[in-house]
């Protein structure tokens, strides 16, 4: 993923481990796994009473790349084994794939597939994602002063009203990242009451990036926006993006939409937001605003009516541990993809700016 800061990632859901290779970091930036275990925490299983209770400690390992605190420019290798993989909870799917689950496709394309616990599909890969996205954080920042911050917009169909100065710390006041007590309560209540009847409940994360400068993204088709819901879009259980006043925006008239332009003392800004910080697939220094929208975890406890690969009616229930709601996990998994959109924009502007002196 990205086109000068790139990262692939590794792993299974219960094998060894999950990790990333990081290439394209710049280099004699300060790096340590004390940056990087932070985010890897508020990801983590086992986080609060409303998570699965797998029991997994998510340490993340610098394995190349790093040299006396300072990265070398070369590929940073970051590894988090996994400690508590249980395959034989899922010794039963081999023979049926799982309702909206990804057992069926997988064994379509590559005629095999990791079958105890989702594998690559598994949300257990984000967490190489994250790792990844904590070092473009630390770059973003050192570089450019910039903070991305998301949290639980909606559980269900309880919502929460836009906070007026999200920060992090206020997020994680909440076990359901809500943000504010009041949505804290109906979220909870929400995500418990699936739970009760051994089901699941899907929700909306939407996320804020201060301190983006004018000027990054491409203008046809690497799009500021584009690359960011290409980012979320990539993420399991995701099924829809918007940014800014995203579909709200097709009941308003031009007159009522359009942002227009006022001098902010030191650079030329809009009085209004509604396009989310993005203008014409190219950033405008304004804050950038997005929404992502999760789908109901496919994995639940109740009893399924579904059929098996030889097309034999079954009925399917499912053992394990698992996310009645993934929402509140999902935060810093939201934050990492962001970072590493920016990241990678951000060094196409400085080489564009470098190759124009």
């Amino acid at each position: 993923f990205g086109t000068l800061f790139r990262v692939a990632t590794f792993g299974e859901s219960h094998g060894a481990a999950v990790g990333a290779v990081v290439d394209g970091c710049p280099p004699r930036l300060p790096l340590s796994e004390a940056d990087l275990q932070p985010q890897l925490d508020r990801r983590r299983p086992g986080q609060s009473d409303l998570t699965t209770p797998r029991g997994e400690a998510d340490r993340v390992e610098i394995l190349s790349g790093v040299v006396n605190g300072l990265t070398l420019g070369t590929p940073i290798a970051l590894r988090v084994c996994n400690r508590d993989a249980r395959p034989a909870d899922y010794a039963e799917l081999a023979a049926v794939p799982r309702p909206s689950h990804a057992d069926f496709t997988y064994q379509a394309k590559y005629g095999i597939r990791a079958a105890s616990g989702g594998g690559r599909a598994s949300a257990r890969e984000t967490i190489a994602r994250v790792a990844a996205g904590a070092v473009a954080e630390k770059f973003l920042r050192a570089r450019f002063g910039t903070e991305i911050v998301a949290w639980v917009a909606a559980v269900g169909e309880a919502e929460a009203p836009p906070p007026e100065a999200p920060s992090r710390a206020l997020v994680d006041r909440h076990a359901t990242r809500a943000p504010d007590a009041d949505s804290d309560a109906r979220f909870r209540a929400a995500i418990e009451a699936a739970r009760a009847e051994r089901d699941s409940v899907g929700g909306v994360v939407a996320a804020v990036c201060r301190g983006v400068p004018p000027g990054w993204g491409e203008p046809v088709f690497g799009k500021l926006e584009a690359e960011l819901a290409r980012a979320m879009l990539s993420l399991p259980a995701v099924k829809g993006f918007e940014v800014g006043s995203g579909f709200a925006g097709a009941r308003l008239r031009g007159s009522a939409h359009n942002d227009a332009y006022v001098w902010k003392g030191e650079r030329l800004g809009t009085r209004t937001n509604r396009s989310g910080g993005i203008q014409g697939g190219i950033s405008d220094g304004e804050d950038i605003y997005f929404r992502v929208a999760f789908k109901p975890p496919a994995t639940i406890g109740r009893p399924q009516v579904t059929a098996d690969f030889q097309g034999r009616e079954t009925t399917l229930e499912i053992r394990g541990r698992h996310d009645p709601c993934v929402v509140p996990r999902a935060v810093p998994i939201v934050e990492a993809m962001a970072a590493l959109v920016l990241a990678d924009a951000a060094l196409q502007q400085l080489a564009r700016e470098a190759a124009a002196r």
